[in-house]
């Protein structure tokens, strides 16, 4: 079912990037034409990808909370430092894994992240997460796609629209 979704949104871009060979600009009806049923697509993998993280929160017992993005965390360790803020630098201990218990990347191997909140160049959902947080806490995000890699995830070990798994430890928290 994936597989029609993905093609059917791809055959979709086609036919718009085909169908452009006028330059002037399209009417409101001819956008919303185009823009409703990605809209409804798009709500029904959100909604799949809920149900799955659903699903494997209640097989493992674990009770976390889900943010109005749609992150799905925890924070299962009180720290004592300063609150996460926007403009911050970050300094995290962390691993991330897939559903299925694959571990793509962890500190232990490719060392700490390092980054300023609110600049992005981190996952959407990672940029959320931490703004909950403080330094010292130790927090499990679960992040569906949107939040994550996307469509088309890394090209390297984190699959196309993957739900990934951050345990994170946030060390340090720096001007």
């Amino acid at each position: 079912m994936k597989i029609v979704i993905t093609l059917s949104i791809i055959f979709l871009f086609i036919i718009i990037s085909c169908n452009n060979n006028e330059h002037k600009p399209k009417s409101e009806q001819e956008i919303l034409s185009f823009k409703e049923p990605l809209i409804k697509v798009n709500q029904i993998l959100v909604d799949r990808d809920s149900e799955k993280v659903a699903s494997y929160c209640k097989r493992y017992n674990f009770n976390l909370k889900v943010s109005e993005s749609g992150l799905w965390y925890k924070i299962y360790h009180q720290g004592k430092g300063d609150s996460a803020k926007a403009g911050k630098v970050v300094n995290l201990n962390y691993k991330i894994s897939l559903l299925d218990g694959r571990v793509c990347y962890t500190s232990d191997s490719n060392g700490t992240k390092s980054f300023k909140i609110g600049q992005g160049g981190v996952e959407k959902g990672l940029e959320i997460g931490i703004l909950k947080m403080r330094e010292g806490d130790k927090a499990k995000f679960i992040m569906p796609p949107n939040l994550a890699w996307g469509l088309i995830g890394d090209e390297k070990k984190i699959p196309a629209r993957s739900i990934i798994i951050y345990d994170v430890e946030l060390i340090k928290l720096t001007d």
